[in-house]
């Protein structure tokens, strides 16, 4: 019996510790409370890479890059004649961009700025996501328009978040980048930057470019504007040579791989060739690039595939598939280059916003494109012969013309960005397809927005944007893109 009541009375106080104590106890230690902020930089990059690559998981990544015809369709001749209408941005703000603002939140936080700090200084941790964050809705923003942004990430506080107009978006997307850039310190490096290695001058230079290119797009809307946010963010320091180039280097490994080598070699797919309105041009200019941008057929020609033309024309080793330059399995993904830099640069200086030549800039953009895709097989010899040709010696009569047209080839596999200067300048000059699937006539200026979520679960904002913007289709255009 003495020995009953002294296991009873043990397990009783056994049980006060154990409630007492109950919070500490039932924390798995495998578990942490807090995401890991490296992890949630390593994530977010992971898909501004496959953004800034064709046939990514997104699935709308190729679309752009098929408007202007870079790439066409092999197979299923829809995507080229705008068949989808729709497309879903839910994961962007469900994945990097909730991640982003977590890392924010985190170093921002009192109660846990210093156990993130393990990770990187706060404030370069805040710096770099940020930066991330103004980068992906810029990208958003000049597909889709006006999108859900000042409140947007609340979580359950706000899940019908109203549509910020496109113009306040850019107004707070110069800020975002400028005092980003200025929160570096000389603390520790950041974790899980596999974009720049937490490189803060570099991470400064894609700040100041992103700054740059935003400023140009303003270039019909609001030039004064645009003019004053151009020079300023090239005197705080743009991307200098193609070493600065920001790529995003994908791994020859199945679980990070580059996904057009998915779809050509893993899946066998060969859904999308180099079109050929782009293979002839770069035929008709004797490009010596188109090695390095297009493959070989089977027959060891370069042959476009017929843009948008239905039935398909053949199988897909009949065309010219892109070069491993961009489609090996770990080839990177361009994010922003040195040519971008300099072509935006000579437009710049043709509209008179600068002081510089636009001949000399756009000669300068044209060998940096050149060495970037040639690599050790650039010589000065090829350069000076391609620049010598009728339609591509500068005159200043065609200087937007030339610049556009040049940049479209420099930022081959670069959808977003080579539609942004097609919408923004009309050059190079485009074909429709002959028979669209959407209605239309013309190729689509904007994304329309995911109809199950925006449509369904946010009507009201949904339907007050559609009030302001203009009709959710391909051809109302966004703030900037104007006639």
């Amino acid at each position: 019996m003495k020995l009953y009541k002294s296991i009873l009375f043990a397990g009783l106080m056994l049980t006060t510790v154990a409630c007492s104590d109950f919070e500490e106890m039932n924390v798995n230690p495998n578990s942490p409370l807090l995401p890991n902020t490296a992890s949630l930089f390593t994530n977010a990059i992971r898909t501004v890479g496959t953004m800034n690559s064709q046939v990514g998981p997104a699935g709308f990544n190729i679309t752009p890059a098929l408007y202007v015809q870079q790439f066409g369709d092999v197979t299923y001749i829809e995507d080229s004649r705008y068949k989808t209408i729709n497309f879903s941005y839910n994961g962007l703000y469900a994945g990097p961009l909730v991640n982003l603002q977590a890392i924010i939140d985190q170093n921002t936080n009192e109660a846990t700025r210093a156990s993130v700090a393990t990770y990187g200084s706060n404030n370069n941790q805040i710096a770099i996501a940020r930066i991330l964050k103004a980068y992906i809705y810029q990208w958003m923003t000049d597909r889709w328009g006006d999108i859900p942004y000042s409140q947007a990430l609340k979580g359950d506080q706000n899940f019908s978040p109203a549509f910020d107009k496109q113009q306040d978006i850019y107004t707070d997307l110069f800020k975002e980048y400028k005092e980003a850039a200025a929160q570096f310190d000389a603390g520790a490096t950041v974790k899980g930057d596999i974009l720049l290695s937490g490189n803060a001058a570099r991470w400064k230079k894609f700040a100041a470019t992103q700054r740059m290119l935003a400023a140009l797009q303003l270039s019909k809307v609001d030039p004064t504007k645009g003019k004053a946010e151009f020079t300023a963010a090239v005197a705080d320091g743009v991307l200098a040579s193609n070493a600065d180039n920001v790529r995003y280097t994908f791994l020859s490994d199945a679980n990070n791989e580059n996904p057009l080598y998915t779809n050509y070699v893993r899946s066998n797919r060969k859904d999308f060739a180099v079109s050929n309105t782009f293979v002839d041009y770069l035929k008709k200019v004797s490009d010596p690039r188109l090695p390095y941008l297009a493959a070989p057929n089977q027959r060891g020609e370069y042959v476009g595939v017929p843009y948008a033309v239905f039935p398909a024309t053949g199988p897909a080793q009949n065309f010219s598939l892109a070069a491993t330059t961009v489609a090996a399995q770990n080839a990177p993904a361009n994010i922003v280059t040195y040519a971008e830099v300099l072509f935006a640069q000579a437009e710049a200086a043709k509209l008179g916003w600068t002081t510089g030549v636009a001949k000399t800039l756009y000669e300068a953009a044209i060998k940096a494109s050149l060495q970037q895709w040639m690599g050790t097989a650039y010589t000065d010899a090829v350069y000076t012969t391609y620049v010598a040709q009728p339609d591509v010696a500068y005159t200043e009569a065609k200087g937007i013309e030339q610049i556009a047209t040049q940049r479209w080839i420099a930022l081959f596999n670069q959808g977003t960005s080579a539609w942004n200067s097609w919408r923004r300048t009309g050059f190079p000059t485009l074909k429709p397809a002959a028979s669209p699937l959407n209605g239309g006539t013309a190729i689509p200026r904007r994304l329309a927005y995911p109809v199950s979520t925006e449509g369904t679960l946010n009507t009201a904002n949904y339907n007050a944007v559609i009030a302001s913007q203009g009709a959710d289709d391909p051809y109302t255009r966004v703030w900037w893109d104007k006639p």
